[in-house]
């Protein structure tokens, strides 16, 4: 099969940027249609150092354009937002969910996949991450979504563990499949990193970097979700064409 219609699942701007940016500028240069469903517009999250508003009612708009512009840089097809909101980060940086309405999200997701015809989801992993709950919905969503209604579909998680490189949005209780080095669509990345201009603070903060640049991630990961790939690497489109452009499989014990 060849792969046509790629869709990324995620909960803010600037996730598609960071766990699959160069992926996804990879799949357009490949010819693949890609596509990207965000649930919120970033309300709840940092305005920038200075402030990228006055005003942060007016902040959801400013991150939408962001990802406009992220999404334009990565050559993505289509981009959609839910239209939830996302919750202000609490105190003691508490994190939250943007809705308690499992069912409704899961719907909404199986539309998605149908309209959009998707070969492959791409979807946050179920340790969220650095643990966002938001991150964590998402993937269950995801994946009652295509078990109920697409099952033809394949879903890989991101950001899963690769041995040997630290990084804090690993998700532990996954071993990667794949991971690509990014670096041929490097620049593509880079540009939809600076798009996402009220979160440059945080994405230098984390290492205490000078530049957007420098926190640039060249690995990107993947691990088959559904259907469960075995004790084996998997063997479907979306595996052979990240291998055919470079990707190294990880071997299971």
């Amino acid at each position: 099969m060849r792969l046509q219609n790629v869709l990324g699942l995620f909960a803010h701007p600037d996730d598609e940027t960071i766990f699959c940016g160069g992926t996804l500028a990879m799949l357009h240069a490949q010819g693949v249609q890609t596509h990207l469903a965000c649930a919120t517009r970033g309300e709840g999250g940092e305005a920038g150092e200075p402030p990228v508003v006055a005003d942060r009612s007016g902040l959801g708009a400013v991150r939408e354009a962001e990802l406009r512009c992220a999404a334009a840089a990565l050559g993505v097809t289509s981009l959609v937002f839910l239209g939830y909101l996302d919750p202000e980060v609490g105190p003691d940086n508490t994190l939250s969910a943007f809705t308690d309405d499992f069912e409704t999200l899961a719907a909404q997701f199986a539309r998605l996949i149908a309209t959009t015809h998707a070969d492959v989801v791409l979807t946050h992993g179920p340790d969220g991450e650095y643990g966002h709950p938001a991150h964590r919905l998402i993937h269950r969503a995801a994946l009652a979504a295509i078990r109920r209604r697409a099952p033809a579909t394949l879903c890989y998680s991101l950001a899963a563990t690769v041995p040997g490189v630290e990084d804090h949005i690993w998700n532990s209780s996954r071993l990667a499949h794949l991971m690509l080095d990014i670096t041929p669509w490097a620049e593509a990345k880079i540009a939809a990193m600076e798009c996402h201009v009220s979160q440059h603070a945080l994405f230098k903060r984390r290492r205490q970097l000078q530049t957007v640049r420098e926190a640039l991630r060249v690995i990107e990961s993947f691990y088959r979700e559904w259907p469960a790939a075995g004790p084996g690497l998997p063997d479907d489109a979306f595996a052979a064409l990240l291998s055919a452009v470079g990707a190294q499989g990880i071997p299971r014990a």
